[in-house]
């Protein structure tokens, strides 16, 4: 984690953006940057917008007004895998692997974009991250424990060779011994350059690693700063983290 890249251009840089369901506003003028190594978190409650705005940035939700920059060009109007190409990749909230494929082709998957050689090396780089996963690799991934399958979904993504991982509550459903050992892996992707946009309700752990940090409430963005200054944020420790 590289703590901002100060006054370089942002990776990503999601300007006014505003999406809706029918007649309702999720998002309502939303602003967010991430630079390039920096791992990023959105917190806020339930109903808040935060998977709307994973959505709206990796292309399966529609957008209403606003603009999203990457790496300086506009894809606003770009398809979803359009932005996988550009290197754009989501792990889904609740995980959304296939259930009857076994691991190791759910993995395959996601390096439909890459060369052959690319992905092999994928398969090896998510094998030795997870080697759980090495275990099961053929094993139907509907079998696989929750934590299991959120290990899969994050080794799906990287197989893609992501530039910005979106990760949309990586912790939902799972064991206290389980998210630890999953932020554990998401603490180390970020140690080794990996920019990451991180949404997540658990607003402890999520500032906890993170180099910034975002608050969304009824669709807007309320408070940044970095990570560990929001964890001593009086307004944040009173509606997040139960102090």
């Amino acid at each position: 984690m590289n703590g901002g890249k100060g006054a370089s251009a942002p990776l990503l840089e999601v300007t006014e953006l505003r999406s809706r369901y029918g007649r309702i506003e999720a998002l309502k003028g939303v602003s967010v940057t991430v630079h390039a190594g920096e791992l990023v978190a959105l917190v806020g409650a339930n109903g808040a917008g935060k998977t709307t705005l994973m959505r709206a940035i990796s292309g399966v939700q529609p957008v209403h007004g606003g603009r999203i920059l990457f790496e300086g060009r506009d894809i606003t109007g770009a398809t979803a895998r359009q932005r996988v190409r550009a290197g754009i990749v989501q792990v889904p909230e609740g995980r959304r692997v296939f259930g009857p494929m076994t691991v190791e082709d759910n993995l395959r998957l996601g390096a439909i974009t890459r060369s052959k050689h690319e992905e092999e090396e994928g398969l090896q780089r998510a094998f030795a991250l997870f080697p759980r996963l090495r275990d099961r690799r053929g094993q139907p991934a509907g079998t696989l424990s929750g934590g299991e399958q959120q290990m899969l979904a994050i080794g799906r993504a990287l197989m893609a060779r992501p530039r910005l991982l979106l990760l949309d509550e990586p912790s939902m459903g799972l064991s206290p011994l389980l998210v630890d050992q999953t932020f554990d892996i998401i603490r180390q992707l970020a140690e080794e350059g990996m920019t990451i946009f991180l949404v997540e309700q658990n607003a402890y752990v999520a500032l906890s690693i993170a180099d910034r940090g975002y608050v969304l409430e009824g669709g807007r963005t309320t408070l940044e700063g970095r990570g560990e200054e929001l964890l001593h944020d009086e307004r944040v420790k009173e509606a997040y983290l139960g102090v």
